[in-house]
């Protein structure tokens, strides 16, 4: 599916912002600096100076690891006490 995909741009700003984040630059600066470069959202668009978008993009990329670790994960098969039975009325 091509939406599990981010594309190189994308993955290389979340690296971006993961990275200034880290360093200990809070949501809002982060914003300031992205608008101050140039750097647009993937709409193409100025982010949002509140900071909740710079939040959404570390929140939502965690999210999708978690989706498709569980999505790959492997399920041992377990038998249980189902029975069947059919009756007539």
């Amino acid at each position: 599916q091509n939406s599990d995909r981010y594309s190189a741009k994308q993955k290389k700003h979340h690296d971006y912002i993961k990275s200034l984040h880290d360093s200990g630059m809070s949501y809002r600066r982060i914003t300031k600096l992205l608008n101050k470069k140039g750097i647009k959202t993937h709409t193409g668009k100025e982010w949002g100076e509140t900071g909740n978008s710079v939040y959404s993009i570390l929140k939502r990329y965690q999210e999708r690891q978690e989706r498709l670790d569980l999505i790959q994960k492997e399920y041992p098969i377990e038998w249980g006490r189902m029975r069947i039975e059919w009756s007539k009325n």
